[in-house]
């Protein structure tokens, strides 16, 4: 199992548990946002090595 999917099967984890505790909504909001903050907390260079590296992935 790569990483990438260790953390899908992660994420749809914790999705599942907060639904029944805050709701819908709410949990796809932490499921969403969490990740998204975590990349806009990248400086511009990490941002770029990421890309990067996502990129050099796909090509393979």
């Amino acid at each position: 199992m790569t990483a990438r999917t260790k953390l899908v099967i992660g994420g749809v984890a914790v999705g599942l548990l907060l639904m029944p505790l805050i709701g819908f909504w709410m949990s796809l909001l932490v499921v969403l946002g969490v990740p998204a903050v975590a990349y806009l907390a990248l400086d511009p260079s990490q941002r770029r090595r990421l890309r990067r590296v996502s990129r050099k992935q796909i090509d393979r």
